[in-house]
């Protein structure tokens, strides 16, 4: 094997250490508190959720008088995004009637939310490591504070 073939397989397995592969709670925990403090700013009391890649909540954290409801549809949302592999606003025009996936909100148990606040998250490779769902404003809100979170997330935090 030639000194450029072994750079080239060190340089992959650096690359796939430095990229995470799943979503770790520490990330969470760092990303859920910069979307609870642009929700803060713009007066909402959300409930911020973030999954695994499998769809699972590796981290709920509810602010302070939050909806009750906005827990399950913050959940919810997170699931959607890394079930389906898109934005629950770019899912919501595919769901209405007449739409591609009319009446896929039905499915998985009644777990797939139609409006916007969920985003999935990507690594540097582009695969989705987790979803971040945000409930607890109207759909613009909670859609801007997920995109909040998914820019924030993809530049590093």
């Amino acid at each position: 094997m030639n000194e450029q073939a072994l750079q080239a397989i060190v340089n992959k397995v650096v690359e796939q250490i430095k990229t995470p592969r799943d979503m770790t709670l520490d990330t969470a925990l760092v990303l859920a508190e910069k979307v609870k403090a642009k929700a803060r700013e713009i007066g909402v009391k959300a409930v911020v959720a973030i999954s695994n890649k499998a769809g699972q909540p590796v981290l709920v954290e509810c602010m302070d008088d939050a909806y009750i409801a906005s827990y399950d549809i913050a959940v919810q949302k997170a699931f959607t995004v890394v079930s389906l592999k898109m934005s629950t606003s770019d899912l919501k025009p595919l769901a209405q009637p007449g739409g591609s996936l009319y009446g896929i909100q039905f499915t998985n148990n009644g777990k797939i939310v139609i409006f916007g606040g969920g985003e999935p998250l990507k690594n540097t490779a582009g695969e989705i490591i987790g979803g971040l769902g945000v409930s607890g404003g109207s759909e613009e809100q909670d859609t801007s504070l997920a995109a909040y979170g998914k820019q924030i997330f993809e530049k590093g935090m």
